[in-house]
């Protein structure tokens, strides 16, 4: 499967996870290492504009295109999600549901829905998984985004 993952440019190539290790997101806490990607650009792009102050357009982003193979993605069934997920209340029990995958799973990468995009998803690749070797990067490019998203 092909997945997708915006960076800046200097961490382009970085597969550690050490940005969300450092300062935890949606699905893991401080501390977990994971690699956040998409199941397309849009879902991307978008992910990264939520997180940029209105008026600031991101400079010196690239797209990293990656392929993950079919067998080592675990998809968390909507059963498994808290009810309230989507709300800031509730990072926690997201946070830990990305952890418990990280520590205790057979699979590499967790689909999880995208709480930006409704019926979208992202892929958490967890870079210490035994199979972590299996990641490729099939492509990296400049990202240039368009300055209408982040002015008004």
């Amino acid at each position: 499967m092909i997945v997708y993952r915006l960076s800046r440019s200097k961490y382009s190539q970085d597969l550690s996870g050490k940005g969300a290790e450092i300062a935890g997101g949606r699905w893991n806490s401080k501390g977990i290492a994971v690699i956040y990607t998409g199941q397309n650009i849009s879902l991307c792009m978008t992910e990264v504009a939520v997180h940029m102050p209105l008026g600031i357009v991101p400079k010196d982003y690239e797209l990293i295109t990656i392929e993950i193979p079919d067998e080592e993605i675990q998809e968390l069934r909507k059963s498994e999600l808290p009810e309230d997920w989507r709300l800031s209340l509730s990072m926690n029990e997201t946070q830990e549901i990305g952890n418990r995958f990280v520590k205790k799973s057979a699979k590499m990468v967790l689909k999880v829905p995208s709480m930006v995009v409704q019926g979208e998803f992202n892929y958490l690749i967890n870079p210490r998984h035994k199979n972590h070797k299996k990641i490729k990067i099939k492509k990296v490019e400049p990202f240039r985004f368009d300055e209408r998203l982040f002015v008004r």
